[in-house]
């Protein structure tokens, strides 16, 4: 069997094209003997993998070998074992994807880093999944990541040809006007923009198929396998899941009125929030909180988590400027605490600084407040484009 994947292994390799360069390839610490890398379905993680292999080895070189857990073979045949042979033929490498389709998954990874000291491991997994802290098994032994969806940079490298380089909160605050004039002397972001918030989040736009019908395949695999499989479930729940989560997209982004969602969905209070609480974690919604909150009181506000996500869910019916602040949350929650704002902003990032998300500047000012025009290519002091926070990862 090991023959038969090291096959695979190359041919994957040998045919994976020039996929785009993700910002998180140069924050891991390649290093480490056990990495998790998370994301919810449809951002890449496959490609993901199988990138850093090609970057490292050669599609020939025996040392590194990527597997998929969705294989039958992992059914009847145990990971320890497994890693034990490669390991054996002189892996040094291995590269495990949908490491959640196996039962015991966190115990064998636990048994394989005390068996092997020379291996390093790197697994992919749903967001939804626990490591860490919530898994005793791998708390201080494994160092998890997050790969998210494309950020406006990496779409605008890809369409573009640009060769963008992320930036840090600080450094956008600090340098927006130059490092606009920079880009736009590049290209124009916002002839891109647009099309990024309808289907740049997800790689699927790649593909030759169709977008829509794609990611709305990948959001329904996302309920029935990321939350009830991973959560162990019952099936009865799903409709229910998939209703409340219509409900929700359709109820604009406001604060969710709990009670009439139970009445509607047909269960509890405390279940409507727990529902919630599983879409949240599959990356299907976001839910905001003001600063000190969170679960499992009642969001301020409830958003899908990406614009990819509004479009698909009400084409045609999507309120500008929420989608407008919906970009901005995504944008700025991959590294940043985002928080509810108030009268005089609309989001507070750190708990700290204060941002207004609008299509015109006010004609009076709040000294503390950093404004963040929608429609703007370039900024000047205390106005900030917002295609610029797509700038972060």
């Amino acid at each position: 069997m090991l023959e038969t994947l090291f096959r695979t292994h190359q041919y994957l390799l040998e045919h994976l094209g020039s996929p785009v360069r993700r910002a998180l390839m140069d924050e891991i610490n390649w290093r480490d003997r056990l990495i998790g890398i998370k994301g919810s379905r449809g951002v890449g993680k496959t490609t993901f993998l199988l990138q850093y292999a090609l970057e490292n080895f050669s599609p020939e070189d025996r040392r590194c070998l990527y597997v998929n857990m969705n294989s039958f073979f992992f059914q009847t045949y145990s990971l320890v074992k497994f890693a034990g042979e490669f390991y054996k033929a002189g892996g040094q490498v291995l590269l495990i994807d949908q490491i959640f389709k196996l039962s015991a998954w966190s115990h064998e990874l636990h048994e394989c880093y005390e068996k092997f000291p020379m291996l390093r491991i790197v697994f992919t997994g749903s967001t939804v999944m626990r490591l860490k802290d919530e898994n005793p098994e791998l708390n201080g032994i494994c160092r998890s990541y997050s790969l998210r969806g494309f950020s406006f940079r990496e779409y605008l490298n890809m369409k573009a040809g640009t060769d963008i380089k992320p930036s840090t909160l600080r450094e956008l605050m600090n340098r927006h006007e130059r490092m606009a004039k920079e880009v736009c002397a590049q290209c124009d972001p916002l002839e891109h923009f647009q099309a990024y918030l309808h289907h740049g989040y997800y790689p699927f736009f790649l593909e030759k198929r169709n977008f829509s019908e794609n990611l709305l395949k990948t959001m329904n695999m996302m309920i029935e396998v990321d939350i009830l499989l991973i959560n162990q479930m019952e099936q009865k729940n799903l409709n229910r899941i998939k209703r409340l989560f219509h409900l929700l997209a359709t109820n604009g982004t406001g604060a969710p009125n709990v009670s009439q969602l139970a009445t509607e969905v047909q269960t509890s209070r405390t279940t409507i929030m727990n529902y919630m609480k599983f879409l949240g974690d599959a990356r299907l919604v976001n839910m905001i909180y003001r600063k000190g909150e969170g679960f499992p009181k009642k969001p301020v506000r409830l958003m899908m988590h990406n614009t990819n996500l509004m479009n698909v869910m009400t084409p045609g019916r999507v309120n500008r400027l929420d989608m407008m602040e919906t970009f901005f949350q995504n944008a700025t929650a991959g590294k940043h605490k985002v928080s509810v704002g108030d009268r005089s902003c609309t989001f507070i990032l750190d708990g700290r600084m204060r941002f207004r998300i609008q299509d015109e500047m006010p004609r009076r000012k709040a000294t503390d407040v950093i404004y963040v025009c929608t429609d703007a290519r370039e900024g000047h002091g205390p106005e900030v484009p917002l295609w610029m926070f797509g700038m972060l990862y």
